[in-house]
């Protein structure tokens, strides 16, 4: 992924970085589990494939939020884990995306429960 030269806002920049639809769980998948497997966030993502999930995690180690462990031996192993910089504090800003994102369908179950007793 391409990064622009010139950026009217800081925020220009990690829209780029974060975009997609994937980026963001990889993250909170990642950190949720400390250091990860390619195998294990192909289970816990549904829905992501092997080919899309290696793509994202490419772009999110060029940035700087993730790293990878290789193990010797047979069979290969890579652990997946964040940066201590960029990587843990991108985590504080999708802790209240979050929250904001349960707050939202707490909100909708509510409407829609609200709906049918008015019925």
């Amino acid at each position: 992924m391409k990064i622009r030269k010139e950026y009217t806002c800081p925020l220009e920049i990690i829209h780029d970085i974060l975009k997609g639809k994937w980026k963001t769980v990889i993250l909170w998948q990642i950190n949720h589990l400390k250091k990860v497997s390619l195998s294990q966030l192909e289970k816990d993502i549904k829905g992501i494939s092997q080919k899309m999930l290696l793509e994202q995690l490419r772009e999110l180690r060029e940035f700087g939020l993730v790293d990878k462990i290789n193990y010797e031996g047979y069979p290969l192993r890579v652990e997946y884990f964040l940066t201590e910089g960029k990587g843990e504090k991108i985590i504080e800003a999708l802790e209240i995306m979050q929250k904001i994102g349960r707050e939202y369908i707490e909100e909708q179950k509510k409407k829609n429960t609200d709906k049918k007793v008015g019925n």
